[in-house]
């Protein structure tokens, strides 16, 4: 019997494909009521998701640029800045958004990287959002050129570098470019792309870009454990609302050995202990083991280049986006990470910290002078060239 039924069923399945086959829909068969267009089924099914929809929705905003174009026609595309001189980039009213910023640069001076700083201001603020060397904005921090790709900055041949963060702005904005270096740029070629708008929604942030470095960083004396973040080198302190979206980091090595083992650690709002903690350098740029010594470029995270690692004069770039879950705070945020276990190494650090937040801003930390912005080799001492300070 139990073959006679199973031939009984194949029977009835290949009847209802025959019947599907001409023409009858499995809804009619099972007696649901389908919409009868297909206008009407996408607007049955809220799950559409509406990124199928991204690339074809219709625009509303105007598309414009300011760049370096020969205003008479020509092709010297280019401007020149003179030592002291600030070259302005854009300068527009209204409302709209920075969607891309690109430079190529043409200079005799080998630290224009360095020498050569990027600001923003957004709605007539009085202090910058954005004040970072242009290399270290770029997350090329030590002087160097090389070639990388992620989500949001990209370095392409030959010296081209490019932003894709989205910088909104109500009332004006303002870029500029200083050339704080002892030679001329010869050429500044540049290309700023935005938008302009009828007016911002009301919960946007404001873009903003930070530069410190500690160079080097002073290795302390511990008991190997640290849980407050005592030490730590700051990335960024800020206060209002808003979220963290990611951070360039620049590492030349005063010591040898491994210089990652040191936590990040995130404080929000004011909590006494890390908010966020971390399990070593490497990690937090989504890397591991010391990253074996290889250099890569991911959408998210990578360390694009890599120079004698693990040695005195060790050569490190990194970056790391939270565009996954930026890091929001409500009232303040302070982003830190050790230099070694519970900060016991002495190498140079160097940074840039990416993030949107409600104005006002608090104060920037001033620019280092020109000097002491070149990344070099210190002496530090010690069993591993560590020079060690009781911690405090």
């Amino acid at each position: 019997m139990q073959g006679i039924d199973a031939k009984e069923n194949f029977g009835v399945r290949r009847r209802l494909l025959g019947t599907l086959a001409g023409g009858v829909s499995a809804a009619t068969l099972l007696g649901i009521n389908a919409p009868a267009t297909a206008a009407a089924q996408a607007t049955a099914s809220p799950e559409v998701p509406e990124g199928l929809f991204a690339l074809a929705r219709l625009r509303s905003y105007r598309n414009l640029r300011s760049s370096s174009w020969d205003r008479t026609g020509g092709n010297a595309d280019w401007v020149g800045v003179d030592p002291g001189q600030t070259a302005t980039l854009l300068d527009v009213p209204g409302a709209g958004v920075v969607t891309h910023v690109w430079f190529t640069i043409n200079s005799p001076d080998a630290m224009h990287l360095k020498n050569l700083v990027l600001r923003a201001w957004w709605d007539g603020e009085s202090t910058p959002s954005v004040e970072v060397p242009i290399g270290d904005f770029f997350g090329v921090g030590l002087g160097e050129y090389f070639v990388y790709q992620s989500a949001l900055l990209a370095v392409a041949p030959v010296k081209a570098l490019n932003s894709y963060f989205q910088m909104p702005f109500a009332s004006g904005a303002r870029m500029t470019l200083t050339n704080d270096g002892p030679a001329r740029v010869r050429s500044l070629y540049f290309a700023i792309d935005y938008v302009t708008l009828a007016r911002l929604p009301d919960d946007l942030g404001r873009f903003h870009a930070q530069y410190r470095q500690t160079a080097p960083c002073k290795g302390v004396v511990s008991d190997g454990k640290n849980l407050n973040g005592r030490n730590n080198y700051v990335f960024l302190e800020a206060t209002g609302r808003g979220h963290f979206v990611g951070v360039t980091q620049a590492v030349v090595q005063n010591e040898n050995g491994w210089f990652g083992e040191g936590d990040d650690m995130i404080f929000v709002d004011g909590d006494a202990m890390p908010t966020i903690n971390g399990t070593g350098t490497e990690d937090y740029y989504n890397g591991a083991w010391g990253f074996g010594g290889q250099a890569f470029a991911n959408r998210h995270q990578g360390v694009p280049y890599i120079v004698d690692p693990e040695r005195i004069g060790g050569r490190y770039c990194m970056y790391r986006w939270h565009i996954e879950s930026p890091i929001a705070f409500a009232k303040s945020i302070k982003v830190t990470i050790e230099h070694g276990t519970a900060n016991d190494r002495s190498d140079s650090f160097y940074s840039t910290a990416y993030w949107y937040q409600t104005e006002p801003h608090a104060p920037f930390p001033a620019l280092p002078a020109v000097a002491d912005r070149v990344p070099k080799v210190f002496s530090v001492g010690g069993t591993k060239g560590a020079a060690l300070v009781p911690a405090t």
